[in-house]
């Protein structure tokens, strides 16, 4: 009897395993944050890129930020479906965006999503609240939507009335031109704007460098913006580099902007924008203590900016070079959590 019901066992306990989905993988890891004078805010950071690594530049600026100042960060991914996964060449799956539905903050750094919508409802619907928001370096051209979707006016391309460039040029201020200096050929040091050297924002930033090159942006900005940093394109792929003689640098384009935008209820939300952000460009000091400034100024906290905010990195950090199929493979979500 007991060798015939194991018989009848088997097959049912098989067929069981397979009608069980696997455990649920977490879509995003969390970060809490620390005493601060962030202590009680909450930070969405959204990744997915293909080239600048933000899977791995957002984990790190969200540390500093719990870490450092106490803010509560979530940072998000492209996740591959069938293997729980970060995968950034994954256009169409940003799992866990309802996080921002307790948002005070949200910091994007995507490139030409195309998300469904019930995902990108999320993203409309805390950029129509009116509420603060961070884009970093391809966050111009956050999203390539299909024409005739729910959410088109959203894509860096969109020519609807009121939305042409997208949430590029309708929120953030700028879209996807061209490459101002030569892509993997010459860096960007920050150059603090004339008249700008007292803004909260900048404070304590006296040395802003990436490898990444500077972007194009149409000058002069529009009337509600206003340029914080601009963009010294230098001959090589070093700090200690040249600048470029002639064009290049006259004018310099504007590598860190602020605006307002209004939301559907009319509330006004700050926007902080900068065409740095890659993963490698995290690696200067200056360039980590204007985001974190930013992500102060943006929530109303800018008269407690420090005159020199602690952006000491947290835990281990090598960063991998941009580059298109340059992604770690394997790394899930719970890979980034703080011990």
């Amino acid at each position: 009897m007991r060798r015939g019901a194991y018989r009848i066992l088997v097959p049912i306990a098989s067929v069981f395993a397979l009608a069980c989905p696997a455990p649920a993988v977490e879509p995003g890891v969390t970060y809490r944050g620390s005493d601060g004078p962030g202590k009680g805010r909450h930070i969405v950071l959204i990744s997915g890129d293909e080239e600048y690594r933000s899977e791995e530049a957002l984990p790190q600026l969200g540390k500093i930020l719990a870490r450092r100042h106490g803010f509560a960060c979530t940072v998000l991914f492209a996740i591959n479906p069938r293997t729980g996964e970060i995968d950034p060449v994954v256009p169409d799956n940003i799992p866990g965006l309802e996080a921002l539905r307790t948002a005070d903050l949200m910091i994007i750094a995507t490139r030409f999503r195309d998300l469904p919508d019930p995902q990108m409802k999320h993203i409309v619907d805390y950029v129509e609240s009116g509420r603060p928001i961070i884009g970093l370096r391809t966050a111009t051209h956050a999203f390539r939507i299909a024409r005739g979707k729910t959410y088109e006016r959203y894509s860096f391309d969109s020519r609807q009335e009121g939305w042409v460039g997208g949430f590029g040029r309708r929120i953030l201020g700028e879209t996807w031109i061209t490459h101002h200096g030569q892509h993997g050929k010459q860096s960007t040091r920050g150059i603090i704007a004339p008249g700008m050297k007292d803004h909260p924002i900048v404070r304590g930033c006296q040395d802003i460098w990436g490898p990444t090159d500077v972007y194009a942006v149409r000058l002069p900005l529009p009337d509600d913006s206003k340029a914080l940093v601009l963009g010294q394109v230098l001959e090589g792929m070093k700090p200690t580099d040249k600048p470029v003689s002639g064009e290049p640098n006259d004018p310099m384009m504007p590598v860190a902007w602020i605006r307002t935008y209004k939301g559907d209820g009319g509330k006004p939300g700050r926007v902080f924008t900068t065409t740095m952000g890659a993963a490698t460009d995290l690696q200067s000091e200056g360039l980590r203590r204007l985001l974190v400034n930013a992500a102060y100024w943006c929530v109303g906290l800018e008269q407690k900016i420090p005159p020199k905010a602690d952006v000491a990195i947290v835990g281990k950090y090598e960063p991998s070079p941009f580059g298109f199929g340059g992604h770690r493979k394997g790394v899930k979500p719970s890979d980034h959590r703080l011990e």
